[in-house]
């Protein structure tokens, strides 16, 4: 299995074009890839009739124009990978040589206005790819549990819980940002 801190992956066909895939036997934890790209604002996104299925988003305004190989890493219902820290995927679990790396789009957007037709054919596939508020509840908590949701999409579901429960409960974590305005919650 592979033990170094960046596994090894190699981008091949998949059933939906390009997929990234490993390259060896990788244990779950393992840090898969590091998403890179510019960093725009929601209205250059839309403006620029970017494939809208490609800015990977950061913030409730800010997107991360992914570059070609972050692109080609595909959505899964049952995904093997995850996203931290808003742009690390790693393993969620152990994933043998040869299988394709996916994650679960959903936990990277909160934007109310895209979904896209899901064709995973996982047995637990959702048929549509939306927005995290859109997934069921315990699925939610399942990704929280594992740290693999986007830093903002997290203190939004914060927010739900304590104006849902008027101020009892548990209370939302703390969040640093960045000089981007970026927090850096895994």
């Amino acid at each position: 299995m592979q033990h170094d801190r960046a596994a090894s992956v190699r981008v091949a066909k998949s059933p939906y074009g390009m997929g990234l895939h490993a390259s060896a036997d990788i244990l779950a934890g393992a840090t898969l890839l590091v998403f890179t790209g510019e960093v725009l604002h929601r209205d250059e996104v839309l403006s620029s009739g970017r494939d809208e299925c490609y800015p990977l988003q950061l913030g409730r305004w800010t997107y991360l124009d992914l570059d070609a190989r972050s692109r080609v890493v595909n959505h899964s219902c049952s995904p093997n990978a995850g996203l931290r820290s808003n742009r690390i995927l790693v393993a969620l679990r152990d994933i043998g040589c040869g299988e394709e790396i996916c994650y679960d789009y959903s936990t990277t957007m909160s934007e109310r206005r895209w979904t896209m037709q899901c064709r995973c054919g996982d047995l637990n596939c959702r048929s549509t790819v939306g927005d995290f508020h859109d997934l069921p509840t315990p699925r939610q908590q399942h990704y929280l549990q594992l740290g693999v949701v986007q830093s903002f999409i997290i203190e939004e579901f914060w927010l739900t819980v304590a104006r849902s429960d008027h101020g009892k409960g548990d209370s939302p974590p703390t969040v640093a940002r960045n000089d981007r305005g970026e927090s850096d919650l895994p």
